[in-house]
């Protein structure tokens, strides 16, 4: 599965009337289990490629703080958000201060805007309607085309981190959504 045929799918589950994660499933369903396969592996390398301590710290104003498991559910819910609004979060971070679900977020004190944990196990759930609910073949599968695929990267440049906690620096590298969710300087 290219990459545009992944968005397509997401796409089209985004333009559907039931929540994107149910639409999602329903689309994958269809699919067969080595195309399930397939469309988990670019949701993977689509999520890594927003793995990095901006993305983090834009997650982290965003919610109020974030774990390592928020930041995963984070990035699903920035491929939730479409091939557009994903790529432009890719490129600044501090561009979703103008995404009318953060501004909506800060005005309502929302804390889990954006973060979308079952879009990013959308693929598991499809898989599973294939295997009568076995919920550890997606997983023995996923893992089999992992090692299969010898492509992994020594390590994850995720660029320089640093503290979430100190407004200075978040009003420095986030401008825009510290504007949004941190108190004003003073």
């Amino acid at each position: 599965m290219n990459l545009d045929e992944f968005w397509s799918i997401v796409e089209s589950a985004r333009t559907d009337a039931r929540p994107t994660h149910e639409a999602l499933i329903d689309r994958l369903a269809a699919l067969t289990m080595d195309e399930i396969l397939d469309f988990q592996m670019r949701f993977d390398e689509v999520q890594d490629a927003v793995h990095r301590w901006d993305v983090w710290a834009a997650a982290y104003l965003i919610g109020g703080g974030c774990s390592d498991d928020s930041f995963s559910d984070f990035r699903a819910g920035l491929v939730a958000l479409g091939r557009s609004w994903f790529e432009k979060a890719a490129q600044s971070p501090d561009s979703l201060a103008d995404h009318p679900v953060v501004i909506e977020a800060a005005a309502q004190g929302d804390s889990d805007a954006i973060f979308y944990e079952d879009v990013g196990i959308a693929a598991g759930a499809a898989y599973d309607r294939h295997t009568d609910g076995d919920v550890d073949a997606f997983y023995e599968a996923l893992e089999v085309r992992m090692e299969a695929v010898e492509e992994q990267a020594a390590g994850n440049d995720m660029g320089k981190d640093f503290d979430f906690d100190d407004d200075a620096q978040m009003r420095q590298r986030l401008p825009h959504l510290s504007a949004l969710f941190l108190p004003p300087a003073g």
